[in-house]
């Protein structure tokens, strides 16, 4: 399973990428104009490259290098019977095809930086000016096995020819292409050095024809969209397999609790049944219809709370309707009474909610109904008190 994890986590293999010796090419940097658009840029690198090459474009691998907003590309070529047919056969599998100086290329180095890119059999300088397009190629051949101190004293003419004013960068090999983390970007790294290459940079870095290039990023792609689709799929697999899982372990795990159950039903249903006859006890102890009391906290011991103007005609207390609300229907000369009895009601400790709206009128008489709710607590018997000590 953790195989299987870390194989999904990895991601698309790295792209397969062919590194062409630098010594094969010739490099030009090509003024572009301000404001200039990439078929512009294409074009005036092939104007300059066919007026700067003995052979026809049509004879010629050749690519550039240019971001937006540069003022220059950097335009490299090579003619084409420098490459036998069995090395151009082995391009065919190949996602992208371009000398090794420009795998140091996708970086905004400061001005005057150096990276020297070593080859098989040669060491190759890049040198940056003020924009993130170098300025500068130049490859220096070194002979055959040569040692530590060769490939020091190479390196150090080739920064003199280079005239780099800034940091230098000494690779010890040729940038190797990374996972493929981001469909718009290819990666390089040799060390602690990485470059960074968006899509529309490495098609013109590409040597190869153009149109063989449209093809193939057609097929690239078709590949990352099979590729997500299988990773979906093995992932919806996975979880699948999560769920099957749950499901088998979920079914042991509630037979357990079954048996468990009907092993303590009997006790349960023993302690349910003394607590549903506690419960009915209390119930016929202390939740029943109480009107005298509730008629008593109406009108106090003395019926001293009860306007003498407000005669009672009649009490209910219905047990559907509550055990502690108590209807009272009544009359009165004086309407205003029947307000201030209202008043005098809800300020009782004993009463959560009281209303007394005025029914009906008849000649000097008024008729009201008047609804009271107890708390439960006010009707509760009070304990007597204990008798003093003797």
């Amino acid at each position: 399973m953790a195989s299987i994890l870390s194989f999904l986590r990895a991601g698309p293999p790295p792209p397969r990428v062919a590194l062409l010796p630098d010594s094969a090419f010739f490099s030009r940097a090509i003024p572009v104009p301000e404001g200039a658009q990439p078929a512009e840029v294409a074009a005036a690198v092939e104007l300059s490259l066919e007026a700067a090459s003995p052979f026809p474009l049509a004879q010629l691998y050749h690519g550039w290098y240019w971001r937006p907003g540069s003022p220059h590309a950097l335009a490299f070529a090579a003619y084409r019977r420098r490459f036998s047919a069995d090395e151009v056969a082995a391009w065919a599998d190949a996602e992208l095809v371009l000398p090794a100086f420009a795998t140091a290329f996708g970086q905004t180095p400061d001005a005057g930086s150096a990276v020297i890119v070593p080859g098989k059999d040669e060491l190759t300088g890049v040198v940056w000016g003020a924009g993130p397009v170098p300025e500068l190629l130049l490859t220096r051949p070194l002979p055959p096995e040569a040692d530590e101190n060769v490939r020091a004293a190479a390196q150090a003419a080739l920064l003199d020819d280079l005239g780099a004013s800034g940091p230098v960068i000494a690779l010890g090999a040729a940038p190797a292409p990374l996972a493929a983390t981001r469909d718009r970007e290819v990666s390089f790294r040799s060390g602690d050095f990485t470059a960074r290459l968006d899509a529309a940079a490495t098609v013109a870095i590409d040597v190869r024809d153009k149109a063989d290039l449209a093809a193939l990023r057609r097929g690239r792609r078709r590949d990352v969209i099979l590729w997500r689709t299988f990773t979906g799929l093995a992932a919806a697999l996975f979880l699948l397999g999560l769920g099957e899982l749950a499901l088998a372990g979920g079914s042991v795990w509630q037979r357990a609790r079954a048996q468990q159950l009907a092993a303590q039903k009997p006790l349960v249903d023993k302690i349910s049944g003394v607590h549903e006859l506690t419960r009915k006890i209390e119930e016929l102890a202390t939740k029943r219809l109480q009107p005298l009391e509730m008629m008593t906290q109406l009108t106090g011991v003395d019926l001293e709370r009860k306007p003498p103007e407000i005669q009672f005609t009649r009490i209910q207390a219905d047990q559907s309707k509550g055990l502690y609300t108590l209807f009272v229907e009544g009359k009165t000369t004086n309407p205003a009474k029947v307000s201030e009895y209202e008043a005098a009601l809800r300020k009782l400790p004993s009463i959560a909610k009281v209303e007394a709206p005025i029914s009906q009128v008849k000649g000097d008489q008024a008729q009201f109904t008047l609804t009271a709710v107890f708390k439960p607590e006010a009707l509760l018997p009070k304990e007597d008190p204990a008798p003093p000590a003797k």
